[in-house]
């Protein structure tokens, strides 16, 4: 079940001492430095370790997935970035999970997964949502101990095979030379640039181009996946049969500030119902029956409002004000001291102040205790915390100890890709040029109701904005959960969104023999 491959390629990757060589072909040069970027960190710094840049190590393994046996091939290792001139540049990591029993690829889907940060790995999505094993946690999502893993019941794997992709200085993926110039690799183009030159070879070594083929994303990964959208289509005629976008960030669609004010009323109602601070009539009814009395009263008054400025009378400010009070559980006078824009920070400070809690940025359900009561935003985001606590040890057991990748390379759950070009980030239209350009192409959307990063209610506006003319909304779908950033962390939730997932890939496949075609 866990045999090792004969004749697979040993990984040979270190940061501390030296680790076992590979002994398989490797395709490049050999790195004795690290990046420049973590060169000037001393915590992310690595001591010259030799760098292998292609290689790889696989096993074999079985999971039961929706009470069916899913037998299935594990491949982790690293897989090159060249430059124009051909020579490799970094390697990028991965995990490939392939089930083994099919022996027809060119109709069996393949999802490839990306995380965000930008600077964070893959492992969120691996081992906390689609992937065949995840990590030990309870119920809600919170940290247990024993650390560890156990097997996915709800796993895609058994619809479509997935390669969960570590973009460089994150994961174990790293550039070969400290002479590489960062700008290669860190910003919204350069990022989108050499992923799809990698997918590509990805792609092409693993005999997949007749697969469909999609795209999933994660808070930033949702910017990434909808620029390689286009970016694979345009520049490597790969093209797609889905994008998947979880906890989307804005897609760089742009928002006045006094839109992006008004817009995040919706979650704060949402995170005020959750911990109880809503009125009688408002939190006797349920989540998503309430909802809809906030989103338009946030589109139809809230947004004229802030937009008027001063013109706004002293009277109708208080009313407004009064109700945002009402749907958001913070105290009408904080709220006229702040012209009617509460900040994301202070309501996280404010709402449970009184019983001496913030509540988390990325799942509002967490709570945090800060040194003082006073102030205007948390010390900590409690819910991170939370969440390195429990995946930094089950992804470091997992990948070294099940998958026998040996190395004494550090994991970087976060790494550095600072500084960020974040300009000419039009992904959002990105996406939208390839949904039209491409007849076979669908999006769906995921969104925990609790998310204060990347609300659910600035994912629906992206939909609406991407698309004004409605004339692609069929292809498009938008999904809540009731939990936060990572809705799959929540027992409940992690069904849910895996089955809504599988039906999305099931009935976004074209039949066999029907056009691409308007």
């Amino acid at each position: 079940m866990k045999k090792i491959l004969l004749g697979c390629i040993a990984l040979s990757i270190a940061t501390g001492i030296m680790a076992q060589r590979p002994t398989g072909p490797t395709t490049g040069a050999t790195n004795t430095a690290a990046s420049s970027s973590a060169a000037a960190d001393p915590k992310m710094a690595s001591f010259n370790i030799p760098f292998n840049p292609d290689a790889t190590v696989s096993s074999e393994h079985e999971a039961t997935i929706k009470g069916v046996r899913v037998p299935y091939k594990a491949t982790v290792g690293t897989m090159p970035v060249w430059d124009k001139d051909g020579k490799v540049e970094a390697g990028v990591f991965f995990t490939y999970y392939e089930r083994t029993d099919v022996k027809d690829k060119s109709t069996r889907p393949l999802l490839i997964s990306f995380n965000g940060g930008p600077g964070t790995a893959a492992l969120w999505m691996q081992i906390g949502y689609t992937g065949p094993r995840i990590l030990n946690i309870d119920d809600e999502g919170y940290p247990i101990q024993p650390y560890g893993m156990k097997d996915n019941p709800h796993s895609v794997l058994d619809v479509c095979d997935i390669v969960y992709v570590d973009p460089v200085n994150t994961g174990f993926s790293r550039p070969i030379s400290k002479d590489i110039p960062t700008t290669r690799f860190f910003g919204v183009r350069a990022d989108v640039q050499y992923l799809a030159e990698w997918i590509n070879t990805f792609v092409t070594r693993m005999n997949r181009w007749a697969s469909p083929k999609y795209l999933i994303g994660e808070s930033y990964g949702t910017t990434r996946v909808s620029g390689l959208a286009l970016e694979l289509q345009n520049a490597h005629w790969m093209f797609l049969n889905g994008v998947i976008l979880v906890s989307p960030t804005t897609l760089g669609i742009e928002r006045s500030p006094r839109e992006a004010a008004a817009l995040r009323l919706p979650y704060y109602a949402a995170t005020a119902w959750y911990h109880k601070k809503l009125p009688a009539d408002l939190q006797k009814k349920d989540l998503t029956d309430m909802l809809p009395e906030v989103e338009a009263f946030t589109l139809n008054e809230l947004i004229p409002a802030i937009n008027k400025g001063w013109l706004l009378g002293d009277a109708e400010r208080k009313e407004i004000a009064a109700k945002m009070s009402r749907y958001s559980g913070i105290n009408e006078k904080v709220i006229l001291q702040n012209n009617l824009d509460v900040a994301t920070s202070l309501f996280w400070k404010e709402l449970l102040r009184e019983e001496g809690f913030t509540v988390g940025r990325l799942d509002s359900r967490y709570k945090g205790i800060d040194k003082k009561d006073a102030g205007e935003s948390p010390d900590y985001n409690s819910e991170l915390l939370s969440w390195e606590h429990s995946f930094t040890p089950a992804i470091n057991m997992y990948l070294r100890e099940e998958l026998k990748y040996k190395t004494d390379q550090r994991y970087y759950v976060f790494g550095p890709v600072n500084p960020w070009d974040r300009t000419n980030d039009r992904t959002g239209d990105n996406l939208r040029t390839a949904m039209a350009e491409n007849p076979f192409l669908h999006v769906l959307v995921q969104s925990g109701y609790y998310d204060g990063a990347c609300d659910y209610f600035n994912a629906q506006y992206n939909l609406w904005q991407m698309d004004p003319s409605g004339r692609l909304k069929d292809r498009m779908s938008w999904e809540g959960y009731r939990s936060g950033h990572m809705m799959y962390l929540r027992k409940e939730d992690l069904e849910k969104s895996n089955n809504n997932l599988r039906n999305f890939i099931k009935r976004t496949i074209a039949k066999p023999g029907t056009p691409a075609k308007y």
